[in-house]
């Protein structure tokens, strides 16, 4: 519960601070809102790359915390059952997640990165049809500008529409109307507008003074603007599969920079994926606190290290893509150094008498913890000595 809860949680933080961007981006486009919810199921694989690892980390980390501080850890131990023999089935959630976490990275991942950009693209051409922004001017196409003052039913009915067109002839027609609504054709490329209850005025250079009549009704074709193709997939490593980066990296008709960065972007998702078989071992280094201490600061340190640790291979992998340092020492060389500190705090715990990885910081945080309430109780005191009356 605690994995599912924490990985659960982690993807809704995720996606609701992405949420407010893409409404935002959605409504400066003029889309309809269910764009939001496409975009972001897009984008729930690449938040997983990530919420997966802390999931399995909190989730053997909190187990372990709750036999150690109900001692249940100690009774385990005591019948000759080692960290070991108690890591083998952490181990097979790791294995499970681990290969899960490579599925997504390695093929879902590039796909739904595509989608998403191209859902980005058609709502900047409008092949999504953006709706009019109302209350501004709103160009349909080079030589038709068109306004609303509101609309109702989804942008169906339109009140209060002004719309002026121009012809290469230097011919113009202007016409404002109370009620206006957009009607299919046959022609995909052509809308009609039907203005109900307004004025027009039509004008060309053979005219002596503009016509200027009334109506009831009155259609006025619209020939909508050509819309560009979305590009192909692959315009960013992002979108390469696993197998699709293993042959760019490796041929050498593509141009350098290119397959440095496709290098780099491999390592990136496999030390992404390797660092997973370590967190059982380091939640449980963080997991069991000192004796006759509840502190939670393992959970703290945790997320910290996974954090930090993924943003250090973010940094590796720029590096390494703009051909500064060698994608395998750039990426590798921090997972060797996380290896080497995980495997020192769990020997320092399962095999050391006594030993406990985070005993210094435990006893440093817990005598700044006790520093700081003095500090704040002298402060209290001497605020109400100040406020007692003489």
């Amino acid at each position: 519960m605690p994995l599912i809860a924490t990985l659960t949680l982690a993807a809704m933080l995720l996606l609701l601070e992405k949420m407010l961007r893409l409404f935002d981006f959605v409504v400066s486009e003029g889309g309809p809102v269910n764009v939001v919810w496409q975009m972001l199921a897009n984008l729930i694989p690449e938040y997983l790359s990530l919420g997966i690892p802390i999931g399995l980390m909190l989730g053997i980390l909190l187990a372990f915390r709750k036999l150690a501080l109900t001692s249940e850890l100690d009774s385990l131990r005591a019948v000759g059952l080692g960290y070991g023999r108690l890591l083998r089935v952490p181990y097979m959630y790791a294995i499970a997640l681990a290969l899960i976490n490579l599925a997504i990275v390695g093929f879902v991942q590039p796909y739904a990165r595509y989608a998403y950009e191209g859902l980005r693209f058609e709502l900047r051409s409008g092949a999504l049809g953006a709706s009019i922004k109302v209350g501004e001017f709103n160009n349909l196409g080079r030589r038709i500008t068109l306004r609303v003052e509101r609309s109702d039913d989804e942008g169906r009915h339109l009140h209060e529409v002004f719309i002026r067109a121009e012809t290469k002839q230097g011919r113009s027609l202007a016409a404002t109307a109370e009620l206006g609504s957009f009607l299919a054709t046959d022609d995909p490329d052509t809308i009609i507008l039907r203005l109900n209850r307004g004025r027009l005025v039509h004008d060309a250079p053979n005219y002596r003074v503009p016509r200027v009549l009334s109506f009831e009704s009155h259609d006025i074709p619209i020939d909508l603007p050509r819309i560009e193709n979305f590009r192909g997939r692959g315009d960013g490593n992002d979108e390469f599969t696993l197998p699709e980066l293993v042959r760019i990296g490796g041929s050498e008709q593509v141009p350098e920079k290119l397959r440095d960065s496709v290098r780099a972007n491999f390592h990136f998702r496999m030390v992404e994926v390797a660092m997973m078989l370590l967190l059982p071992l380091m939640a449980v280094a963080l997991a069991v606190p000192p004796k006759r201490s509840t502190s939670g600061l393992g959970i703290f340190l945790s997320i910290v290290m996974v954090v930090t640790y993924h943003k250090i291979n973010q940094y590796a992998e720029q590096m390494a893509a703009q051909d500064r340092l060698d994608p395998v020492l750039a990426l590798w060389g921090p997972f060797a150094l996380f290896s080497a500190l995980i495997g020192w705090m769990y020997w320092t715990l399962a095999h050391k008498p006594g030993g406990q990885p985070i005993g210094a910081l435990e006893r440093v945080f817990s005598k700044s913890g006790k520093a700081i309430t003095r500090l704040l109780g002298l402060a209290r005191f001497s605020r109400r000595r100040e406020a007692k009356p003489a």
